[in-house]
């Protein structure tokens, strides 16, 4: 096995396409939700911005305590971390780059999973995860972390109609889960996250999910450097308010050594991944999936 073939193999392990429950690739000439001209095609596509992305987001979702609650009662995320986020990176995929059919059945199944999950968060008050105001927190801080990560170590370019355009395009899949008043512009997300910052707090159950998080086991030992860049940059990447109340402030000298390493990670898993979710939808869709 070659070493672009043995890192590939690793990142997969990380990933939803690991559980091999959907095929990407079929039936031909399907354009899923959103079609590969999308905007959200090319940022949920670069894996390396994804991950750390995908980090920051939960990072941020676990200072709500009504979000946090749902993964502390009913969720397996404390012992089985690495599964929690391949079901997490399996949903965005298949709801990204799948068939039609494969992505309303995801959602049809995460809503029907939602209603199994309520409680009684930290704070005494009650919580159920297909609750809009909770759907649309989650939404909005998993979307805002993916194109914070794209814009830093992807696409710095992008302009501000695309990034528009792509809180758009996620925000269906937001409203298909049951999610209300979905911001769907930077402005509108801007002025979201200030106007929620009220409800948001740091815990004991957020200070050990942190814990675990920054502790997380990487799929094999020679992962391990890279996940330690991975999780840094998750960091890096929330807001500056979000890193003081998490208790893990970011100097300008850790954070331009952090980019250093995680833009030369990402060249190495760009060369590495030969089949990722992006490449077997283009794939579907009969178009060329070598260069983007």
């Amino acid at each position: 096995m070659t070493l672009r073939n043995r890192i590939e193999q690793q990142i997969f392990r990380l990933n939803g396409l690991a559980l091999n429950e959907f095929d990407l690739s079929q039936p031909p000439g399907d354009p899923g939700l959103f079609g590969p001209d999308s905007t959200i095609w090319r940022i949920h596509g670069d894996f390396p911005a994804m991950l750390c992305g995908g980090i920051s987001a939960l990072m941020l979702q676990m200072l709500h305590p009504a979000a946090l609650a749902g993964v502390w009662d009913h969720s397996s995320f404390r012992q089985d971390m690495l599964g929690r986020l391949r079901r997490t990176s399996q949903f965005i995929a298949v709801t990204t780059f799948g068939n039609s059919a494969d992505a309303r059945t995801l959602i049809e199944r995460v809503k029907r999973i939602h209603l199994q999950v309520s409680g009684t968060d930290s704070n005494g008050n009650p919580y159920a995860a297909s609750d809009p105001h909770l759907l649309t927190w989650v939404h909005v801080a998993e979307t805002s972390r993916f194109l914070a990560a794209h814009l830093r170590y992807k696409n710095p370019a992008l302009s501000r109609a695309e990034q528009d355009r792509y809180y758009q395009e996620a925000a269906q899949v937001a409203i298909a889960l049951g999610a209300e008043q979905v911001p769907c512009s930077v402005t509108d997300v801007e002025h979201y996250l200030q106007a929620i910052r009220p409800e948001l707090c740091f815990d004991a159950r957020t200070q050990e999910v942190m814990a675990l998080l920054m502790n997380a086991p990487a799929p094999g030992w020679q992962a391990r450097p890279a996940m330690r860049t991975m999780l840094q940059a998750g960091i890096g990447l929330l807001p500056a308010w979000a890193q003081q109340q998490l208790q893990r402030p970011v100097s300008p000298l850790t954070q331009w050594r952090t980019d250093r390493q995680m833009l030369l990670l990402a060249r190495l898993l760009r060369w590495s991944i030969q089949r990722g979710a992006w490449s077997r939808a283009m794939q579907r869709m009969g178009r060329d999936a070598r260069y983007r």
